[in-house]
């Protein structure tokens, strides 16, 4: 992979990464073509981090098909799928990790506090193997976005982050490898985070600035569907993740929930410009 980017950039190529964990759906789909409109070449990545999942997480179990990623690869248009193994990415006696301190420690890192650091030392290593000028990354992991753009720009990576918006199914469910592990029930209920969401921008566009009113609100709904867990609900400015207890005009905001229907944690959010 190192030596084709190499050659690619040699022909003067721009390259462009998507990097996922493979069971891909429409979500990485508008990833990859994204990517296609800001690059010559695209190579998307599919590995499943271990070091992103905790012991008692999801990691065995975790949908994989990887022949269905490389048909729906293709026809979103990638020109390269970079498929390593984990002894490729972690050979033995691997010791070396980054870290992004202070914005991992909130919301999903309070939550699994090691999964950010496998989140950025894998996205690190693939830019180093990759050799981007561009990377893109889906707005509905918010936090993932925030932590890798304040690695790349503390680390120096001369790479451009561009941020895809958050593609849902039509009755508004962000879309996510994990909802396969739904019930029927439990999807039918999964709907209440984009109505909270939705809910908190209207009550913010009438002029709500009380950041517990609507948390209260939103809780309100989700709780009323019998399966749901809530794990957190946060209003955070969008930059330093730091919760806001009074939204003023001229901040961006980043509304964003984790909810368990089931065994399933899904996550979702909105951002804001108040």
């Amino acid at each position: 992979m190192q030596s084709l980017s190499r050659n690619l950039q040699a022909q003067g190529k721009k390259i462009g990464v998507v990097p996922t964990m493979g069971f891909l759906h429409e979500g990485h789909s508008s990833l990859i073509r994204l990517a296609k409109r800001h690059a010559d070449m695209v190579v998307t990545t599919i590995f499943v981090n271990p070091a992103q999942f905790a012991p008692n997480e999801d990691f065995s179990k975790y949908p994989r098909d990887l022949e269905r990623d490389k048909r729906l690869g293709e026809s979103a248009g990638t020109d390269f799928l970079f498929i390593p193994e984990t002894p490729d990415m972690y050979p033995g006696n691997y010791s070396t990790y980054v870290h992004v301190e202070e914005l991992t420690a909130v919301l999903e890192g309070a939550s699994r506090p090691t999964h950010f650091r496998g989140v950025t030392t894998i996205v690190a290593k693939l830019f180093n193997i990759v050799k981007p000028q561009i990377a893109v990354f889906g707005q509905k992991d918010a936090q993932q976005v925030a932590v890798i753009i304040k690695m790349v720009k503390d680390l120096n990576f001369d790479i451009e982050i561009i941020v895809a918006p958050i593609v849902r199914e039509p009755d508004g469910l962000a879309m996510s490898s994990r909802n396969v592990y739904l019930s029927s029930a439990d999807r039918a209920d999964s709907v209440v985070l984009s109505q909270s969401l939705g809910r908190a921008r209207e009550m913010i566009e009438h002029g709500e600035r009380k950041s517990s009113a609507i948390i209260t609100e939103m809780s309100k709904m989700i709780s009323r569907k019998p399966s749901a867990r809530i794990d957190y609900i946060s209003i955070a400015d969008a930059v330093t993740l730091r919760e806001c207890t009074t939204l003023v005009s001229g901040m961006q905001i980043l509304v964003s929930l984790a909810v368990r229907f089931g065994t399933t944690r899904l996550i979702d959010n909105l951002l804001l410009t108040i």
